[in-house]
């Protein structure tokens, strides 16, 4: 019997400011997230985020909140019932979430005796704080076990034929359906000292403008460079001409330098550039959550229309499409 655990990052349990803080304790301790000393970090949470940023993000899960709970949640769980139909007979599949419930530790419990177990980290790009992150969790839990199965990994599917495939299927629709000035590939954004950790050589991430135009052994690890990957890839697949594309990160925290160029701050740029009808997709995520819905589908909407935009429309995510079901099926047969 083959076991399959798919993993995605995670949501509070409720749209609530004590269910959101629970969330947020667990995900910002963890030294893969926020990443410096353990005495900072423990002083950063609880006397700066943990006062202050739980009833903001609450207000934020209630605007994407549905009937079904958190989207992420249930989008996720959509997928892993597709997948378990899709792949049939010899086959168990679990989900489990880095943080919150239901949790990656619960997921493993539930494919106990399985011969072998494959570990599906749902991000497209590689970075040490979701991929690293979610198999480090999976691995301390199996190193728990008196009899561990044979384990293999998906990696990082950034260039994968399918999930490209399928973003471009849901997006074309949606960039026929209007006349868009522009298209833009929003990833969500990391801290710059990131990549500079991902690079073996230390001598070429983010040392130049052009370090993201292709991948090579220095940068195939980098977060940065496989979102260029994603959005050239895409851009070939919707047969977008050159200067009708762009990439830029979204959700920065704190001071020190993420990656750029910043959403918030390429928006109007391209305002000025004289754009007034912008699509945007989000290929960080496979699945629709706050960081698609609320932070482009809401925030950017409303950002774009203070600029004078005339509309800006958010491309949804893969969730559970057929497409995008074939397509996982196909990198766990693969693997």
């Amino acid at each position: 019997m083959n076991g399959l655990l798919l993993v995605n990052l995670g949501s509070p349990d409720a749209p609530e400011t004590g269910a959101v803080r629970r969330y947020l304790r667990q995900f910002l301790s963890d030294p893969r997230v926020l990443d410096i000393n353990a005495v900072g970090r423990k002083l950063l949470l609880e006397t700066v985020i943990l006062p202050r940023r739980p009833a903001k993000s609450a207000a934020a899960y209630r605007v994407i909140w549905g009937p079904r709970g958190s989207p992420l949640l249930y989008h996720s769980q959509d997928l892993a019932a597709a997948v378990a139909e899709k792949l049939g007979d010899g086959w168990r599949v679990e989900l489990g979430m880095r943080y919150g419930e239901p949790s990656i530790g619960k997921a493993l419990d539930a494919l106990a005796g399985v011969d072998r177990l494959i570990l599906f980290p749902l991000y497209p790009q590689y970075a040490s704080a979701s991929t690293g992150s979610s198999l480090e969790e999976a691995f301390r839990h199996l190193g728990g076990k008196w009899v561990v199965p044979t384990v293999s990994s998906v990696p990082a599917f950034y260039d994968d034929p399918g999930y490209l495939d399928a973003f471009a299927a849901v997006g074309k629709p949606v960039l026929d359906g209007a006349k868009f000035d522009h298209v833009l590939f929003s990833f969500h954004g990391l801290p710059e000292r990131h990549m500079h950790e991902a690079d073996p050589t230390g001598e070429h991430c983010l040392k130049s403008e052009t370090c993201c135009d292709r991948i090579v052994d220095a940068n195939r690890d980098c977060y940065r460079a496989q979102c260029y990957a994603t959005a050239r890839g895409l851009a070939s697949r919707l047969a977008l001409a050159a200067d009708r594309w762009s990439v830029s990160f979204q959700s920065r925290l704190g001071r020190t330098p993420w990656i750029r160029p910043y959403t918030d701050l390429v928006l109007p740029e391209l305002h000025a550039a004289g754009k007034r009808r912008l699509a945007v997709f989000s290929p960080a995520f496979v699945a629709d959550c706050l960081e698609t819905l609320e932070e482009i589908g809401v925030r950017a909407v409303e950002q774009w229309e203070q600029l004078g935009g005339e509309q800006l429309v958010l491309v949804p995510s893969l969730n559970a499409t057929p497409a995008w079901v074939d397509a996982v099926c196909a990198m766990v047969r693969r693997s």
